[in-house]
This record gives structure tokens, sequence and C-alpha cells, in this order.
């Protein structure tokens, strides 16, 4: 069983720019590939983080890791509970019968102008 303990201290950014390096074909990324990934989005990385993630990840399989971490959020409860059935059905017998249909006239809804990511930057 693996466990990566330093994740709770490191923004997901180290551990993102080790994953990219790794999915790129380089199975055991230096320091110098991490500071490359993560200041190629204009971040400076900090030496000290990134030493801790590839002492914490050499070596090890990462599918293994994402595969135990999938199955450990899978025991974690993720909100409420399933949605009755009854209202599709309330709302079903609301309809109107005989085969008239209220008809509704919708707004096209106004177009984004622009694709601004709202503040949040990748790594932030």
């Amino acid at each position: 069983m693996f466990t990566v303990s330093c994740l709770k201290d490191l923004k997901m950014r180290y551990v993102a720019a080790y994953l990219l390096a790794s999915l790129g074909g380089n199975a055991n990324p230096s320091a110098s590939d991490l500071e490359k990934i993560i200041g190629s989005v204009g971040i400076e990385a900090e030496a000290d983080k990134i030493k801790k993630i590839i002492s914490e990840l050499k070596g090890k399989n990462l599918e293994d890791l994402i595969k135990e971490g999938q199955e450990k959020l899978a025991s974690v409860p993720a909100g409420g509970a399933a949605a009755p059935a009854a209202p599709a059905d309330a709302a079903a017998a609301e309809a109107p019968k005989g085969g008239a249909k209220k008809e509704e006239k919708k707004k096209p809804e106004p177009e984004s102008g622009s694709d601004d990511d709202m503040g949040f930057g990748l790594f932030d």
C-alpha cells in the first residue's frame, strides 16, 4: 500500500507537473523537468517542494497510486441522498391531457462574448 504523505502540504501544481512529465514518457522526472513545466505557465517553482514530490514518488507506479486514490475517494460520501422519483411523476401528471401542449417561447440565450477564465488560472 502506497501513501504519499507530502500531498497534504503541496499544491497540486507539483503533482500535476510530475504526472505530466511521466505521461510524456519521462519515467523519472528531474527537478529541472518539473521547474520547466511549472515555469511554462509563469509560476516560480519552489525547489524544496519539487524535491519533496520527487522523493515521495520516485520509483513508485503512478497508475497504482492513482487507482488507490480513486478507491479511497469512492468511499467518501459525496453529498445528499438520491432524489425520489415522485417529483418527476407529479410533473408528468400536471402535463395537459389530450395531446395539447402548451407552447413556450424560448428566449435566445445571450452568447458569452469572451472565453474569460473568470479570474482563475490553471495553477492558482
